[in-house]
């Protein structure tokens, strides 16, 4: 018996032994794509000695004698931190995922090959201007620099993910850098689905009922606030149903109520406390790990530039400079046209014109799958655009036998200037300058927030489309494309698009909310982001006479809900302290104590209170009680409870109050009846996820910001090295935003928000912040994987200073790179 003992023991020694030595194997392999920020290098493709300092944030500071050389070492630092995510970005607009996962991406690229995206990316390299195809070449040569040093001294093919998928890293090209801005304008485009969804509903439903379930926004536009005495007078001045799959990580293309979205505001100086101009941003986009910001200073010809920059291409996207602040938040510019085309029933090679049958143009596109045989897909266009297949989002329950859809989009353009506009922006030293600039903007289109030491403007910048005043569904839905005046007329031009300019009253705000009241073809868009958040910004920012730095710092962390406390009193407007006490442990005791609960609650979306969670809940119930019963398993769909539609079914607006009513049902069901049934059924979930003590619910548990990696994310055992999960406060429609899944098993989990946020001080600009939610590495054996993400869990910020001795101060290396 002890013989067999020690054989066990020396048996189980040696596995244990043997499993670290695979693990120290494993990780000096991995660790070798780990750089070293202060080792140096000689290389071609640079004209003078340029230093790279990297502060103790891993924020990298380029000086270099020229702006070509401070390009060349931009996309040298961004291949050492992220080779991953911007092969991943590139891979995905040239529409050749499959090569590397499979069958499994076959769809997502196959709908990239019928935008054509990257094609039209190569040839608008030639619409940039002399100085933008400079920085477009120099940036690529300093990828491609980084990309020689990993072949030839063996670094780890890159990044730990080449060992687990393709290594092969094609050498960087101008075109890659602009296919990324016109990848980030899909990811930020959700009109199509719009229009789609629009017209599946109306088939479902009457229009009066439409207009309740997709409303229009109910107030009127809002840049400029009123005047500050008038505003605080009391301070003394019938398809088939969705097939929703879960979202793929690796799709471009966002779930419906997911694209962009952001916060922006200023102040002028005459409404700033130090006298100098003020400016936040938080743009909102999809939680990944890394996030698909990075931070870094540019050392130009015109000045220092610091800010957000986006992997893969040469632009400060989010930032300042010495003299001027840039933010962005979604336009919801509707940018995005659907038609239904005819095809000719004699001819399927021809499509129905105001002028007659025409051809397709045509073209085949082969797609090599891993471990499969290729794919040969023929690519059709029209006049009105490309034919995109009924199996994507959902187009072929409502185009008709025999016909095709197409569509047409600003970023479909071959002559896209964007990259120029934004490397123009890069540079102005003004507001008035940062305009002109945004004339040259295409796609995706943006709310251009701006400060300089004299005043403040929000500028719409991108492509308006212009319509024709006679157009058959106003852009709401898809249209015949053989109708003139279905079709697009060209563009609008740039003084149409929206502007506000140093508005009397000193402050500006957007937040992603309806910002115009034109009538159509010049009303911009019928979709906003956002009804709720502009609210609580507008109570914020007419407390205060004047703005500070920190003022705007809380503006942007704060996370009381306008939604919650304008609508539980309606909700629960029969229900609040209603019938005898009942007795422990019935759900008549659970539904008092949580009313009880809500009825003290000031509307604060804290991670460590249970109101957020039973309130959410309820509303997530409510909502669906009210609408499965009208529109069946299209409720599917309907992921988060629009505020507006549940506001006019509890005030009953225009009859909006029928949808209460359970149709199959003999009785008359009331909105209270539906409200008590859905809390006891929010409640029940709730106990059997966190337990019978409403008390020790958390809604930071179920809230937790899910930035995973998007292909290694959900690997066995790599998944916990990997993801970077974080308890968070506020919700769907607080300022600081935390846009909640809406999909079982975890439908409040946070996997939409502000990956990073900036406030500007032009009083002290050196005291500017800004921070990343994740870390400015992709590697996650880095200890700049995760740094970020604690700070901006707890709201803080790091310093955003141009002030070249601070960073060198306490550097966690200093790079140089010598001319060969």
């Amino acid at each position: 018996m002890i013989f067999v003992f020690r054989w066990l023991l020396r048996l189980f020694t040696g596995l244990v032994l043997l499993s670290l030595l695979g693990l120290l194997i494993a990780w000096y392999i991995l660790s070798r794509s780990l750089p070293d920020y202060a080792e140096d290098f000689t290389l071609p493709g640079i004209s003078a000695p340029v230093e790279i300092v990297r502060n103790n944030d891993n924020v990298p500071h380029i000086f270099g004698a020229t702006d070509a050389d401070v390009f060349f070492a931009l996309g040298f630092v961004h291949a050492q931190d992220r080779l991953w995510q911007m092969t991943m970005l590139r891979r995905t607009a040239q529409g050749r995922l499959s090569e590397v996962f499979g069958a499994h991406t076959l769809k997502t690229d196959e709908m990239m090959r019928r935008l054509d995206i990257y094609n039209l990316s190569l040839q608008s390299v030639s619409a940039q201007d002399a100085e933008t195809t400079v920085a477009l070449r120099a940036y690529a040569k300093g990828v491609n620099a980084w990309i020689d040093q990993v072949n030839a001294d063996a670094r780890g093919r890159g990044a730990p993910e080449f060992f687990f998928f393709s290594n092969e890293i094609a050498a960087w090209q101008p075109a890659d850098s602009i296919a990324i801005l016109k990848l980030m304008a899909l990811q930020t485009s959700t009109h199509m689905d719009a229009e789609i969804l629009r017209a599946r509903m109306s088939l479902i439903l009457p229009d009066s009922r439409l207009r309740d379930l997709l409303p229009d926004d109910p107030g009127t536009g809002v840049t400029a606030l009123p005047d500050f005495a008038s505003l605080m007078p009391g301070l003394g001045g019938a398809p088939a149903p969705l097939q929703l799959a879960e979202a793929d990580p690796l799709s471009p293309f966002p779930r419906w109520g997911f694209g962009g979205a952001s916060n922006a505001w200023a102040a002028a100086p005459n409404r700033s406390a130090a006298g100098g101009s003020l400016l936040a941003n938080d743009p909102h986009l999809g939680f990944t790990a890394p996030t698909i910001w990075y931070l870094a200073r540019l050392q130009l010809q015109s000045g220092g530039v610091i800010g957000g920059t986006l992997p893969g291409t040469p632009l400060v996207l989010l930032g300042r400079s010495e003299k001027l602040g840039w933010g962005l938040t979604s336009s919801y510019l509707d940018d995005q046209d659907l038609f239904i085309e005819e095809v000719n029933p004699d001819n399927p090679d021809e499509y129905r014109t105001p002028d007659g049958w025409k051809r397709f143009e045509s073209r085949r596109s082969i797609i090599a799958v891993k471990d499969a045989d290729p794919e040969t897909i023929t690519l059709l266009w029209t006049d009105n655009g490309p034919i995109l297949p009924g199996a994507h989002h959902d187009l072929g329950s409502i185009t008709p036998a025999g016909d095709v859809a197409t569509l047409s989009w600003t970023a479909l353009s071959a002559a896209d200037t964007s990259m120029t506009a934004a490397l123009h922006l890069m540079q102005a030293g003004s507001v008035a300058q940062a305009i002109e600039a945004g004339s040259l903007f295409v796609a995706p289109s943006q709310n251009l927030m701006l400060a300089d030491a004299q005043g403040i403007a929000l500028q719409t910048v991108g492509a308006m489309p212009r319509r024709d005043p006679a157009h058959q569904t106003q852009g709401r839905m898809p249209s015949p494309g053989w109708i003139a005046g279905n079709r697009w007329q060209g563009m609008l031009p740039y003084a149409d698009n929206p502007s506000v300019v140093n508005p009397g009253t000193g402050i500006l705000g957007n937040t992603n909310n309806k910002t115009v009241d034109r009538p159509f073809p010049q009303h911009v868009s019928f979709t906003w982001g956002d009804t709720q958040r502009i609210q609580r910004w507008l109570t914020l920012m007419k407390t205060r006479e004047v703005h500070t730095r920190e003022s705007f710092i809380e503006a942007q962390l704060d996370t009381v809900s306008f939604t919650a406390r304008s609508l539980l009193p309606l909700i629960g407007a029969d229900l609040w302290f209603t019938g005898e006490a009942a007795a422990t442990g019935t759900p008549e005791f659970t539904r008092q104590r949580a009313l009880q609960l809500l009825a003290d609650w000031n509307g604060e979306m804290n991670e460590h209170l249970p109101e957020p969670l039973i309130y959410m809940a309820w509303l997530r119930a409510f909502n669906d009680r009210l609408i499965r019963d009208e529109i069946g398993p299209m409720a599917d769909i309907f992921t988060h409870p629009d505020p507006v539609f549940l506001e006019r079914v509890l005030r009953n607006t225009d009859g909006a109050g029928v949808w209460c009513d359970i149709i199959q049902s003999s009785p008359i069901e009331t909105c209270t009846d539906i409200a008590r049934v859905a809390l006891d059924e929010a409640l029940l979930r709730l106990t059997e996820s966190y337990g019978p003590a409403i008390e020790s619910w958390r809604w930071g548990d179920a809230h937790q910001a899910a930035q995973d990696h998007p292909v290694l994310g959900d690997a066995p055992l790599l998944r916990y090295f990997v993801n970077l999960r974080q308890s968070t406060s506020g919700g769907d429609q607080t300022l600081m935003r935390g846009l909640t899944k809406g999909t079982e098993p975890a439908p409040f989990l946070n996997v939409h928000g502000a990956g990073y946020r900036g406030v500007y001080d032009f009083a002290d600009p050196d005291s500017s912040v800004f921070i990343l939610s994740t870390g400015q590495s992709g590697h996650p054996l880095s200890r700049f994987y995760d740094d970020l993400g604690d700070l901006w869990r707890r709201g803080e910020y790091i310093p955003m200073s141009l002030d070249p001795e601070l960073a060198r101060a306490a550097a966690v290396g200093i790079t140089h790179l010598t001319p060969q």
